[in-house]
């Protein structure tokens, strides 16, 4: 067993005894992807520390608690159809494709972000994602059960909330010095909001 696995493994542990990951679907998802995929080089020592790490663009890659705080929030199923806006290094598009087996599409507003999390996707073989490097919040990318925002917006976009399907959920980050992640669930056309604790993302830009 290398370093790199038993780094690894000790990472899924401690997420799994501080209870971030809590769903055995999540845990498979995590034990399938490789973070060294998905940062820079210079980082790859980094790789399986609970922290986040700078990416191209002036970006970072979350925390894998924060991804796996999401995972269980956006409580994907099988077939679901999922957007993730901002999608940085792409890693946490490459665990929702481990969970779900519907439309999967990812959006990225900096040109080098996304080539960076493109590349990072292309070779670790994913070939199920849509990938695009424009503003979902301008863009016309249909509806979707599942949405993730992965970056903090000052308010809720309307155009966000739209591209919802009825039944659908949202995790989004809101708030600019002081961050809430917000579940938005739609019902009957109805919204319903809880806040699900203090985070801290890069800023959402269109």
């Amino acid at each position: 067993m290398d370093a790199a696995k038993n780094a690894k493994d000790k990472l899924i542990e401690e997420l799994r005894s501080e209870g971030y990951i809590k769903s055995g679907r999540v845990l498979e998802a995590f034990k399938k992807i490789d973070r060294a995929h998905f940062v820079l080089d210079v980082h790859k020592k980094a790789a399986y520390s609970d922290y986040p790490l700078p990416i191209p663009g002036n970006a970072t890659i979350s925390a894998p608690h924060m991804h796996a705080i999401q995972l269980g929030l956006i409580r994907l199923k099988e077939n679901d159809d999922v957007l993730e806006v901002g999608f940085g290094s792409g890693i946490l598009l490459a665990y929702i494709s481990q969970m779900t087996a519907g439309r999967i599409v990812g959006t990225e507003i900096n040109k080098e972000t996304f080539d960076f999390g493109k590349k990072n996707l292309e070779r670790a073989g994913f070939e199920n994602i849509t990938l695009l490097n424009e503003d979902a919040i301008r863009s016309s990318v249909g509806k979707f059960d599942k949405i993730v925002v992965s970056a903090a917006a000052k308010s809720i976009p309307k155009k966000l909330i739209d591209m919802l399907k009825d039944g659908g959920l949202m995790i989004i980050p809101v708030g600019e010095y002081l961050q809430r992640l917000f579940v938005l669930e739609k019902k009957n056309g109805k919204i319903t909001r809880r806040d699900a604790g203090g985070v801290a993302f890069v800023p959402l830009t269109s």
